[in-house]
């Protein structure tokens, strides 16, 4: 069995990433898909100041969850069974962690999130997962 790993952010790259993980997937049944939403720490004092670790922690889990959406929503009318989850790290090497901590064959991300203009080229998460880890990394555009 092929595990992959689709690291989301809710952007349009990253569902275009999952539109093609389905494809492959198909392809390689059976399948263990792994959906990753991995949040920054927030480490900002005017956060923290009126905010409790509890709330910012849910705060950060709803925002997940929501990035997740599309993404499942995708693999349901699929009929693809998948594994999510929300973490909160730095973004590049919590992914990596994952992948090598669930022993995954694959990753299959979007070029780029939803952050700023950054990289122009290839958007910076992507760049530092690739030179992260040993695995094959699919990029969409």
């Amino acid at each position: 069995m092929i595990k992959f790993l689709a690291p989301v952010d809710g952007s349009e790259s990253a569902e275009r990433a999952v539109r093609h993980l389905i494809q492959l997937a198909r392809c390689k049944a059976p399948a263990e898909i792994y959906l990753l939403n991995v949040r920054p720490p927030i480490e900002a004092w005017e956060v923290r100041r009126f905010l409790t670790e509890e709330e910012i922690a849910q705060t950060q889990q709803g925002e997940g969850e929501s990035d997740l959406q599309s993404a499942r929503a995708l693999l349901d009318e699929a009929g693809l069974p998948y594994t999510a989850q929300v973490l909160i790290g730095p973004v590049a090497q919590t992914i990596a962690t994952f992948a090598t901590e669930q022993g995954c064959d694959a990753i299959v991300m979007g070029t780029h999130g939803r952050g700023g203009l950054g990289n122009l080229l290839m958007g910076s998460v992507a760049t530092k997962v690739i030179h992260l880890v040993k695995i094959p990394v699919t990029l969409v555009r």
